[in-house]
């Protein structure tokens, strides 16, 4: 079977993978120049089964509220009367921030986000493919008592789910990771996620991307896509400033740009772009820098060491489809980064990115079938794509060669809209 991926970022790419794999003829079209120059460039490096609690629950209302006005508030929306895409997104997203849907979506989100995680174990054991990773587990900080204990409580849900989380006291969080040592005194506890991992998410996708290409996957790069041929019931071909490409499926998996490509065939897909910004800064050897991937809960930050880098990503922005990097907001990660590890790298010189994910109001993945006969999704990862790359795209080839899927699909598809 021929096969078209409409784009190249870390899921695009891990479901060619996977394809290719399993006998496909696979074609992988992107307007980029390579493989993950988008959302998949400079994320927060974190394999994280560990966030498997969705946006959408019952706590973030009323942060919301408290962060009005704060211009580095962890989430900010901007509301526009002239936006209805953002308004009819917040009034599903609403709709599940109650405590039944936050667990329900939690289990599903952590069911796909475990089974990702084993099979990039999988990938890397049969390829050797390196990416700066570590296997040294995810360390979660608390500063506040009360969101600790929240969040103690939501570990133990998770451990019944099969993930394996610990909680730590202060002292013991600095023994996991002794850069901790300066604000040891600050934390209320942590929670210690063993088996999570880190790695660069770009440099994966363009190292497995040339594994692709040794498997026979073709890349059309700097080729915008221009609209697909057909009706509501089956594309013919995509038609693109390069020629028309056809095949007998079509994956869609273009981050936040999925549901512009989406609505050509009729189908409106509950996805919104939330920005998201990071910045990377040199370390010196020797320098008091994490090597144990770090999530800071008092301002939704991650840390992961990157090789001979530091990636501190977070925040997020509902601010439509604008990239724009907003320099104050990249400014403030780099400023909480330096009070949480003085002694880290080079912060005057860090290099600041900001990418859009793409989140759907019920912080799940949406991955399958749609009511056109040969367009299947793999899109709608928000903040978890490179957790659930891998699994993703493994469950989307299994379904597309009518192969037993190897987790349930249940609550990940198009239909629970």
């Amino acid at each position: 079977m021929k096969v078209v991926v409409l784009g190249a970022g870390v899921i695009g790419v891990t479901t060619a993978w996977y394809l290719a794999e399993a006998g496909h003829e696979v074609v992988v079209v992107d307007r980029q120049s390579g493989a993950g120059l988008e959302t998949s460039f400079a994320n927060g490096g974190q394999i994280s089964p560990c966030h498997a609690e969705p946006w959408a629950n019952p706590a973030t209302p009323a942060k919301a509220i408290r962060w009005l006005g704060r211009e580095d508030a962890p989430l900010i929306v901007r509301w526009r009367r002239w936006d209805p895409a953002l308004w009819a997104w917040g009034c599903r997203f609403l709709l599940n921030c109650t405590a039944d849907r936050a667990r329900r979506h939690t289990a599903h989100a952590l069911r796909i986000a475990l089974y990702s995680r084993g099979c990039l174990q999988e990938l890397r054991a049969a390829t050797g493919i390196d990416y700066d990773q570590k296997t040294l587990g995810i360390l979660h900080v608390y500063r506040d008592a009360e969101e600790f204990r929240r969040s103690t409580a939501a570990a133990g849900v998770m451990n019944g789910l099969g993930l394996e989380r610990v909680v730590k006291t202060p002292a013991e969080a600095v023994e996991i990771e002794p850069a901790l040592a300066m604000v040891g005194r600050e934390l209320a506890g942590a929670i210690f996620t063993p088996g999570d991992e880190s790695g660069d998410a770009h440099l994966f996708t363009r190292r497995l991307a040339d594994l692709c290409r040794d498997r026979g996957v073709q890349f059309a790069y700097d080729t915008r896509i221009l609209n697909f041929e057909g009706d509501a019931t089956r594309i013919a071909a995509l038609a693109t400033d390069g020629g028309r490409l056809r095949a007998d499926a079509f994956i869609l998996a273009a981050g936040s740009w999925s549901p512009r490509l989406a609505a050509q065939v009729g189908l409106r897909l509950p996805i919104y772009p939330a920005k998201g910004y990071s910045a990377t800064l040199s370390v010196a050897p020797g320098a008091a820098a994490p090597t144990v991937s770090i999530t800071d809960d008092e301002h939704k930050m991650v840390y992961s060491r990157l090789g001979e880098r530091l990636r501190c990503a977070g925040t997020a922005e509902l601010a439509g489809w604008d990239p724009t990097l907003v320099e104050s907001r990249a400014r403030s990660l780099v400023a909480h980064a330096r009070a949480l590890f003085p002694g880290a790298g080079d912060f005057d010189g860090a290099e600041l990115w900001a990418g859009l994910r793409p989140l759907t109001p019920d912080s799940l993945p949406i991955i399958g079938c749609t009511p056109v006969a040969n367009l299947f999704l793999n899109t709608g990862h928000g903040t978890m794509g490179w957790t659930m790359a891998c699994g993703s795209g493994r469950l989307l080839a299994d379904v597309i060669s009518g192969r037993q899927p190897g987790t349930s699909l249940d609550g990940l598809g198009l239909d629970r809209f």
